[in-house]
């Protein structure tokens, strides 16, 4: 694919940039882009930033079989990620082997952002949905990101719905619940 599709100045700077599926020697720096999300948008962590990112390269390895990273680099430098979550689900007698995908915690640094790195990204994450054989690809947006997913080929379902988690009131119902 020819990585640039943009026009004049940003054609170049976007063309500097690789995309790549992430390799374990990424991790902290993706941690880093973790911890600079959170703190760019003023939540406050509840854990250090050398206690995160242990944790956050650890859960990387441990669950790098089903949370595949995708990044972009400048040269030495991670300049952005996404995560594509793949979940395993129920066999059916016309696809006995299936499974979805959750595009998680897309981020570009923000002097990278409105270059097309971000859509870059996407693309190699839907890429590689394809080619795991992923029968769809959903994201929880954030309102300001809405359009770029947009542009990417995300477009509302309207069989794809959501709830929030529900506390138990004793005893589930034992009644036939249908998808």
């Amino acid at each position: 694919m020819n990585d640039v599709q943009e026009s004049a100045p940003n054609a170049r700077r976007t063309a500097e940039v690789s995309i790549r599926v992430a390799e374990p020697g990424d991790y902290g720096a993706v941690a880093d882009l973790r911890w600079a999300w959170l703190t760019e948008n003023g939540d406050a962590p509840v854990v250090g930033h050398e206690e995160f990112t242990a944790l956050f390269i650890a859960w990387a390895a441990a669950n790098a079989g089903s949370h595949h990273c995708t990044v972009a680099r400048r040269g030495d430098t991670v300049i952005g990620m996404a995560w594509l979550a793949v979940v395993p689900r129920v066999p059916s007698p016309r696809a006995p082997e299936r499974a979805s995908g959750d595009v998680q915690c897309v981020y570009v640094v923000p002097a990278e952002r409105n270059s097309g790195i971000g859509g870059r990204i996407l693309r190699s994450v839907l890429g590689r949905a394809g080619d795991l054989g992923l029968e769809r690809v959903t994201v929880h947006s954030s309102p300001d990101a809405v359009t770029a997913y947009e542009r990417a080929g995300f477009a509302a379902s309207e069989r794809l719905l959501q709830a929030g988690p529900q506390p138990s009131a004793g005893p589930r119902p034992s009644g036939r619940l249908t998808a």
